[in-house]
């Protein structure tokens, strides 16, 4: 266990070891939990949460739905004709 100090302007040092553990890189933002343990300290996410609903019907597709065996199937082909192996 790491120890650090809080600087007279209240900015907390995380330790090098514990950033690069993390990819913790300048200029993370991070989210300040008070809790009954402690002060937890999490980075913000990147992107806000989505739900799967929410990206379904992105891509334009308009024809009928599809099982997963079919879309596997079309992906496969897609693949093998992109790389030349059909």
């Amino acid at each position: 266990m790491e120890t650090t100090k809080l600087s007279s302007k209240g900015q907390v040092i995380i330790p090098k070891s514990v950033r690069e553990a993390h990819h913790w890189r300048p200029g993370t933002e991070f989210t300040v939990e008070d809790t009954a343990q402690g002060v937890l300290l999490k980075p913000k996410k990147l992107f806000p949460e989505t739900r799967l609903k929410d990206g379904l019907g992105c891509v334009g597709y308009k024809g009928p739905p599809l099982s997963l065996e079919e879309i596997d199937r079309l992906l496969e082909e897609d693949i093998r004709r992109e790389w030349g192996k059909e």
